[in-house]
């Protein structure tokens, strides 16, 4: 797969594992959906990362936080946490469109291994199939949430806690924002 930005992997491993840990750090303030949800897109980062590009480790990686995602809003309706718990899911569930399409381009590159295929961003086919208008979709909708959940709506949190939720929301919009961006 060729990256239109060689470092994007590793700068979106690191702002997930800035938003892991800024979201532990408020741990009171979150609930484990929301926990487990941060600390699994992290780790999906990291080793998306650190994998070797086979079309395997990006499907596994899809399904597991597409399964994150899941969790990360079982009981939280009602709550406080509600509405941050829906964020991080977004933004779980686009990581995972963006490991599924990922998975699909490593497919398409192993199974045209003796023929000649030009990959260029997602797919091998650019930003125009079905699941990249998702991620997009799914990018925006993260940055536009962050934007007027932090700039425009209150916050139900004061001093550390705030700061530590919104550099988490601000983490999590920057990575799904390399991601699109980067590959």
């Amino acid at each position: 797969m060729e990256l239109l930005l060689p470092a994007a992997p590793w700068l979106m491993a690191v702002a997930a594992i800035v938003a892991a840990v800024a979201c532990i750090g408020a741990w009171r303030a979150v609930p484990w959906q929301g926990r487990q949800a941060a600390l699994i897109m992290a780790a999906a980062m990291l080793a998306l990362a650190v994998s070797p590009g086979d079309a395997l480790a990006g499907l596994l990686l899809g399904v597991l936080l597409l399964v994150s995602a899941m969790l990360g809003t079982m009981g939280v309706r009602g709550t406080s946490a509600a509405s941050a718990c829906c964020h991080r899911a977004l933004g779980s569930l686009v990581m995972a469109v963006c490991a599924f399409q990922s998975a699909s381009t490593r497919a398409v590159q192993s199974a045209g291994a003796g023929a000649e295929i030009a990959v260029s961003g997602h797919g091998g086919h650019g930003m125009n199939g079905v699941l990249s208008v998702v991620m997009l979709v799914g990018v925006a909708g993260v940055v536009v949430w962050t934007v007027v959940s932090e700039w425009f709506l209150p916050s139900v949190h004061r001093g550390r806690t705030a700061r530590l939720l919104a550099t988490e929301s601000w983490a999590m919009a920057a990575g799904v924002v390399i991601m699109c961006v980067g590959f």
